[in-house]
């Protein structure tokens, strides 16, 4: 965590250092369209914090459960479908054929709406399937993983195998899907009687709002006992099933709660992006969300979210840029190789260093006084 401490006696203070991190990044993230009177820029720093969403999902499993998923994409693709699907439903008849059957569907000769499509008329239902169905497959993916004691690397080759499966079926069913160009032309998101803008405020702080509910969630879980437990499971798994746990059950319960919180960036990527595509269940994307948790700190919630933030901005940046078009990737490659090497906790190990050097100078002394006192008095 980004203030945690395993020194005797230092428990108190920085134990809810994640949580005030918690709160003050939030409280900035709030106020910047107050700062920034720029809509476009909003919008950008929205597409980001929805990867910084996807990073804590991968925080959760990997960090704090030792689940290393090199799927993630998967269940954030998922989520980025169900979304896109209900919002092509309510498109405007440019961009349907006969009885508001997508376009796609018409170049490829459907003649009616598929029965899994037509659920998707309901936004809540899509809105539930987001989360829910990457969370079920990830259930029954982890059930047949951990309850065969799968561990480290295969889980690692395994979730990358099923995601780039998926990523050819959704391809393939071109008909269905909208194949390589994945599903475009989206009515906008209503909820509540809000409209929610690709370009506007509104969805700057759609993405504000689930970040915050996302990171107190995510905070508060690693403080239940299950959060305990699958993380006395990360460091010690032989040890946690002696005691008598039901080891898989955890695993199975952090892996899909990291599915469905993956599968809700999917949702608002969708709604930032105003299109969704395979290059969302693509490797590339999947690895590089291991790679932000790597940079940030993949045992600290807020680290992670900063990690994925900081990299995939600083990556824009470059390969928008002339000067580095052809060079950004090796760039990008250096900053993590070295990170990794010098920083094996990631950016959030600076701030753990730097909490318990103050917590050690304000606090401890304070609490040693008395003791000093006593000794003083009895001489």
């Amino acid at each position: 965590m980004i203030a945690s401490s395993s020194r005797p006696g230092a428990r108190k203070g920085p134990q809810n250092g994640e949580l005030i991190a918690i709160l003050i990044v939030c409280a900035i993230i709030a106020v910047m369209p107050v700062v920034l009177n720029d809509d476009y820029f909003l919008s950008k720093i929205a597409r980001y914090l929805v990867l910084g969403i996807v990073a804590v999902s991968l925080a959760l499993s990997w960090g704090y459960g030792g689940i290393l998923n090199l799927g993630q994409a998967m269940s954030f693709g998922l989520g980025s479908y169900a979304m896109a699907m209900t919002l092509k439903l309510k498109t405007t008849p440019l961009h349907t054929g006969a009885d508001g059957l997508p376009d796609f569907m018409v170049w490829n000769n459907v003649t009616s709406l598929p029965w899994f499509w037509k659920p998707f008329e309901s936004q809540l239902f899509a809105i539930i399937a987001g989360m829910a169905v990457p969370a079920a497959l990830a259930a029954g993916l982890g059930w047949f993983m951990f309850r065969g004691r799968v561990t480290g690397v295969y889980v690692a080759i395994i979730t990358l195998a099923t995601m780039v499966v998926l990523n050819l079926v959704i391809i393939d069913q071109q008909q269905y899907t909208g194949g390589f160009n994945g599903i475009t032309d989206l009515a906008q998101l209503e909820f509540f009687g809000i409209a929610f803008d690709a370009y506007g405020r509104s969805t700057y702080y759609l993405v504000t709002f689930c970040l915050f509910i996302v990171l107190l969630l995510a905070h508060a879980f690693a403080r239940t006992k299950a959060g305990l437990i699958i993380q006395a499971v990360r460091d010690h798994e032989s040890r946690v099933r002696y005691f008598g746990y039901d080891v898989a059950s955890f695993q199975i319960m952090t892996f899909a709660l990291s599915a469905a919180i993956a599968g809700l960036a999917g949702m608002l990527y969708t709604v930032v992006m105003e299109f969704a595509s395979p290059t969302f269940l693509g490797v590339q994307l999947s690895l590089s969300v291991v790679v932000w948790c790597a940079v940030g700190g993949r045992q600290s919630l807020v680290g992670s979210l900063l990690g994925a933030v900081l990299v995939a901005g600083v990556q824009g940046a470059l390969s928008e840029s002339p000067a580095f078009l052809d060079t950004w990737t090796l760039i990008m490659g250096a900053l993590f190789v070295l990170i990794v090497i010098f920083l094996p906790k990631g950016l959030a190990g600076i701030s753990v260093t730097v909490v318990d050097a103050l917590y050690r100078r304000t606090i401890s002394p304070k609490r040693e006084a008395p003791a000093a006192k006593q000794i003083e008095d009895k001489s």
